[in-house]
């Protein structure tokens, strides 16, 4: 697979505050940004001859937005001098409504940003509040106006639902008014908790109760149920697109086993059957990278039981399932007949079915995707 063209990704540590349910990896101490600017380009060196080529990047965080347009040339130009990118390459950027200006998204379609991911997660003024957002719906919709008139023509939308005591009605509104945008991409993620959270913590202490599975599957089917009638493609558990040419191309790397490369504090990378990941820390980062080190935490080898286990747990999360063919060419495993009395069992549910030499997950299947990995 070393051959194949890999996705990069860039983690931008750095928020000014952090939301009440997000356990990814950031910090608040804005100062270090000029000097993580130079650590990722330092750490780019060290993998400038490993991958191949890359036709996907993507900022994420964190708020890469409270990056300057400076600064993300900067990125984006240690990028081109380390490693080959394509031509036709998707760059996405994630942005926070509260931080953008019409000036600044302009700069980033100068830059050759052609995708943007807006961050909204809600148009209910006090459901941002009780997320722990820092903008507003009117910032929201601000927002996507003026991605709109910097000339993007590829835009996601975050949206969550299933928040303690949500009225499925008021979810259906939200998902009319983002409709209303008519967006490129939805991601529409069902709220979970980590136990390091503060919103886990408030969820605790105020004895908040998270959707249980009757009310969440109510949500899923709904949410599926409006958006495809809108036109869109319910490609993945939790993402939606117009077309299946706005995919995001950088996240179906991570579902279908390609290689990507991660870079900055926390980042994952995979190839070659080898999965590593950084330290989660921005100084114990800048210090490796300094001292000429890779800021590497821990790394794994993975066997190919391992990888084809892997590649039916993510499979299953997706519309197009897994194509028997290329499953034995890459796993040397005959799924159809080796589990041939469970695939038939699970047919007979309706939870998946035979389509084009692939194994689907039907939309019933979709929402327990979790558990069809177990066949």
């Amino acid at each position: 697979m070393k051959n194949d063209q890999a996705g990069l990704y860039i983690h931008i540590p750095f928020c000014l505050s952090k939301c009440g349910y997000c356990s990814f990896y950031s910090i608040s101490s804005v100062h270090l940004i000029p000097e993580f600017i130079k650590a990722v380009a330092g750490e780019m060196a060290f993998y400038k001859n490993t991958f191949h080529a890359f036709d996907t990047i993507y900022l994420g965080g964190g708020t890469p937005s409270l990056l300057s347009v400076q600064q993300i040339d900067d990125i984006l130009k240690a990028v081109n001098n380390n490693f080959n990118i394509e031509q036709h390459s998707e760059i996405t950027i994630e942005v926070n409504p509260g931080d953008v200006s019409l000036e600044y998204l302009q700069q980033l379609r100068k830059l050759g940003i052609n995708r943007l991911n807006i961050g909204i997660q809600s148009f209910d003024d006090p459901v941002l509040k009780f997320l722990g957002r820092r903008h507003t719906s009117k910032e929201a919709v601000f927002a996507f106006d003026a991605a709109r008139k910097a000339g993007f023509d590829n835009i996601g939308i975050d949206l969550i639902y299933g928040l303690s005591g949500q009225d499925i009605d008021v979810w259906k509104q939200t998902l009319k008014e983002t409709l209303s945008f008519f967006p490129e991409h939805l991601s529409c993620y069902q709220l979970s908790l980590d136990e390091k959270t503060p919103l886990y913590k408030q969820y605790k202490k105020e004895g908040l109760k998270l959707t249980v599975e009757n009310e969440a599957l109510d949500f899923f089917m709904t949410t599926s149920q409006i958006l495809t009638d809108a036109g869109y493609i319910h490609y993945e558990v939790s993402n939606f697109a117009r077309t299946d040419s706005l995919k995001s191309r950088h996240n179906m790397k991570y579902w279908r086993h390609t290689p990507y490369l991660g870079l900055g504090p926390a980042a994952h990378s995979f190839l070659d059957c080898k999965r590593w990941w950084n330290k989660a820390a921005v100084k114990p980062y800048l210090k490796d990278i300094s001292e000429g080190k890779k800021p590497v935490e821990k790394s794994e080898q993975l066997s190919t039981k391992q990888l084809a286990l892997e590649a039916l747990f993510l499979g299953m999360r997706t519309k197009d399932g897994i194509n028997f063919e290329l499953y034995k060419k890459r796993y040397g495993s005959d799924l159809l007949a080796d589990k041939r009395p469970i695939i038939d069992e699970l047919i007979k549910n309706n939870l998946i079915e035979l389509k084009n030499d692939s194994l689907c997950p039907t939309l019933a299947g979709m929402a327990v995707a979790d558990s069809l990995a177990l066949i």
